[in-house]
């Protein structure tokens, strides 16, 4: 079960600007990479449904995050079906993304009042979701749509809440193009973990990222 009401997340979401995207096998390494995320200010943290036996990590890395990091929002990513959405609400995720819209999802999640983010990569889809009841879209992949498609998107719908991930890096330039459009967060994955960091276990440099990040996105809003 969730910990951590639908209102929450979304505020959390909103008010730190970023959530992380990570996956990996080893659980070890997961919790100190969220661990890291923590120190450096991360309060939403999607784990993504990436590999075999990820709901067994997943589970580990939530019972972690309640234990030891309060205040730590554990979502999951990559999730495409409802039954898979189901699994890893059982197993405590706060919210539930996806790289696609699939409606049967919007259920699942509304019943028990979790945030479902679907991604999104059409003004007709968001709006399909916004039906559906999901609060936040994601726009992926956003180096592709870029962001003028969601400045274009919110002229029309200005009360879009939107989440871009794809190609966000933890550069003032980049960021600043995409706050400027109208996200409400981003989400950001490879840029913020890089193979060579996580290989060498240098968590501090994980945390000095995100609080990196976290600092523009504070300065640019």
């Amino acid at each position: 079960m969730a910990k951590y009401s639908k209102l929450e997340v979304l505020q959390t979401m909103k008010e730190t600007g970023m959530v992380p995207v990570f996956y990996n096998s080893d659980i070890d390494t997961a919790k100190n990479v969220l661990k890291a995320c923590y120190e450096g200010g991360v309060r939403a943290f999607e784990f993504t449904n990436r590999g075999d036996f990820a709901q067994e990590v997943f589970g580990e890395l939530v019972k972690f995050a309640n234990r030891e990091l309060p205040g730590m929002i554990v979502g999951v990513g990559s999730i495409v079906d409802p039954a898979t959405a189901a699994l890893y609400i059982q197993l405590g995720a706060n919210f539930v993304v996806g790289p696609l819209f699939n409606p049967a999802i919007a259920p699942i999640c509304n019943r028990r009042l979790i945030p479902y983010c679907p991604g999104c990569g059409s003004v007709s889809e968001v709006g399909a979701a916004q039906e559906a009841g999901c609060d936040v879209c994601k726009v992926f992949p956003g180096d592709v749509l870029g962001p003028n498609f969601v400045k274009g998107l919110r002229a029309p719908m200005p009360w879009s809440q939107i989440m871009v991930t794809g190609g966000v890096k933890p550069e003032k330039a980049n960021l600043e193009a995409w706050f400027k459009a109208g996200v409400t967060c981003v989400g950001m994955g490879s840029n913020l973990f890089p193979k060579e960091v996580i290989a060498a276990g240098e968590w501090n440099k994980i945390t000095e990222l995100c609080k990196g990040a976290l600092d523009i996105i504070n300065e640019i809003r």
